[in-house]
C-alpha cells in the first residue's frame, strides 16, 4: 500500500524543515567554500545571514538558486528559447521527461522557464551516486530534488523502485506536483537519446491497472533540449575512448565533479527546450492489444518520437552530419563561416585532452550529428 511506504530517505525537504538543514549547512566548511565561489559578491556572514531569513523551499529557489542559474545562463549561453510550453496548463501536473545533456542545468533551466510562464517549479529527480557529500544532499533536497538510488542489491533495489514509483504517482496525483525525470540513468554521451524502458516499468510499478490506465493520468510531456554547443562534450568523448580502452572503466566522483564545473562554466552558446504534447488515453489506446512489454517500448518509441521531432537544430548538428556520414544533404543549412566557426570550437576542445585524435573527433562528430539522424528517422515512421 502507498500509505504504507516511507518516503523520508527519498523526498525533498520541506518548508519547516529547512532551517535545521540550514543550522547544519552554516558549519560545513566545503560548503561555504562552494558559497564563495558560487556567489563571490557576498560575504559567508552576509550570505549565512540571508540563508538563516529563509522561510520556504519557495524563498529559497527564488532567492538563492534562481539568481544563480539566471547569471550563468547570462555569461555562458546567447539565449534560452522554448516552444510549446504555451500549450500546457500551469494548475495541470505534468511528467516531464526529457533528454539529458547537462548533469545540473537541464532541471535547473526547465525551472527558470516554468517561473518565468506561471508555472510552478518541478520536482527534480537525481541519483544518489552524484551525492558525493552528505551536504551536497542536504543541498539538493532543498531545491526540490528527490533522490533515485543507485547500485543497490537485486531485493533492495526492487524495494527502492517500488517506492520511488509511489512517490512519483503520488506526488502528481495527490499533490499536483509536477516532476522532471530524465529519459534514461545517466546523460546521452552520444546525443543519441532513447528512453529506456526500465525507467517505464519502474513508473508502472506504482499503477493498479493495466499498462494502459497506469499511463493515462501522469500526463507523460516528452521534453527536448537542444545546447548548440554541449560543454562537457570532450569529457564525454574521452570517456568512450576510455571504455574502448578499458571495458571495465568508471567514472569516479572527481569525474562527475568535473563535469558538473564543466556544465556549469563552459559555453553553450543557443539553449532550446521544446516541449511536447502530453502522452493521451488515444496515444496509449494505440498500443492496447499489445503484450505488457511491447506497450512499455511503444510508450518508449512515443516519448522518443517527441523529443526528436522537437530537437532544435544548431549549425554544427548539420556540420557533424555531413563530416561524420561523409555526404554534402546540408550545406544548405550551414555556411563556410558556420563550419569554420565549429571546427575551430571542435579543435580547442580536443586541445583539453590527450588522447587518440581521430577516435575523439569522430566521437564528437557523431555526437553532434546524432540528433539529425534521429529526427530524420523519426520524420520518416
Amino acid at each position: 500500500m502507498v500509505t504504507e511506504l516511507n518516503f523520508d530517505s527519498i523526498r525533498p525537504y520541506k518548508d519547516e524543515e529547512i532551517h535545521e538543514v540550514f543550522e547544519r549547512l552554516k558549519n560545513e566548511a566545503n560548503f561555504l567554500e562552494l558559497i564563495k565561489f558560487l556567489y563571490p559578491q557576498f560575504s559567508s556572514e552576509q550570505f549565512l545571514h540571508k540563508l538563516l531569513n529563509i522561510k520556504s523551499v519557495n524563498e529559497f529557489q527564488t532567492e538563492v538558486i534562481y539568481p544563480y542559474v539566471k547569471e550563468v545562463l547570462r555569461t555562458t549561453t546567447k539565449g534560452i528559447t522554448a516552444t510549446g510550453l504555451k500549450d500546457l496548463d500551469p494548475n495541470k501536473h505534468y511528467l516531464f521527461i526529457s533528454n539529458h545533456r547537462d548533469i545540473v542545468l537541464d532541471s535547473a533551466i526547465l525551472n527558470i522557464l516554468m517561473v518565468e510562464n506561471g508555472f510552478n517549479t518541478t520536482e527534480i529527480a537525481i541519483g544518489d551516486n552524484l551525492l558525493i557529500y552528505p551536504w551536497i544532499t542536504d543541498l539538493v533536497k532543498l531545491n526540490k530534488t528527490f533522490l533515485v538510488e543507485r547500485n543497490l542489491p537485486a531485493r533492495q533495489m526492487m524495494e527502492s523502485s517500488i517506492r520511488l514509483s509511489h512517490y512519483i504517482r503520488k506526488t502528481l496525483a495527490e499533490r499536483n506536483q509536477s516532476i522532471w525525470i530524465a529519459q534514461r540513468e545517466g546523460r546521452s554521451k552520444d546525443g543519441d537519446d532513447r528512453t529506456q524502458v526500465s525507467l517505464l516499468k519502474m513508473i508502472n510499478m506504482s499503477g493498479n491497472g493495466t499498462v494502459i490506465d497506469n499511463f493515462v493520468d501522469i500526463n507523460i510531456v516528452p521534453v527536448s533540449i537542444s545546447y548548440e554547443f554541449d560543454p562537457c562534450d570532450y569529457l564525454k568523448a574521452l570517456e568512450f575512448q576510455m571504455k574502448r580502452d578499458n571495458p571495465e572503466y568508471k567514472k569516479s566522483e572527481a569525474d562527475d565533479l568535473k563535469h558538473m564545473g564543466a556544465g556549469l562554466r563552459g559555453r553553450k552558446g543557443r539553449v532550446h527546450f521544446g516541449f511536447g504534447t502530453p502522452i493521451s488515453k488515444d496515444d496509449l489506446g494505440q498500443l492496447a492489444d499489445l503484450s505488457k512489454n511491447d506497450q512499455l517500448q511503444g510508450i518508449a518509441e512515443l516519448i522518443d518520437t517527441q523529443i526528436h521531432n522537437n530537437y532544435k537544430f544548431f549549425p554544427g548538428n548539420f556540420i557533424a552530419d555531413d563530416l561524420f556520414t561523409n555526404h554534402t544533404r546540408h550545406t544548405n543549412k550551414y555556411t563556410e563561416e558556420d563550419k569554420s566557426i565549429f571546427l575551430d570550437y571542435l579543435d580547442e576542445h580536443l586541445s583539453r585532452i590527450d588522447g587518440d585524435r581521430d577516435f575523439l573527433h569522430s566521437t564528437l562528430l557523431e555526437m553532434y550529428a546524432n540528433p539529425v539522424k534521429n529526427f530524420f528517422t523519426a520524420d520518416d515512421k
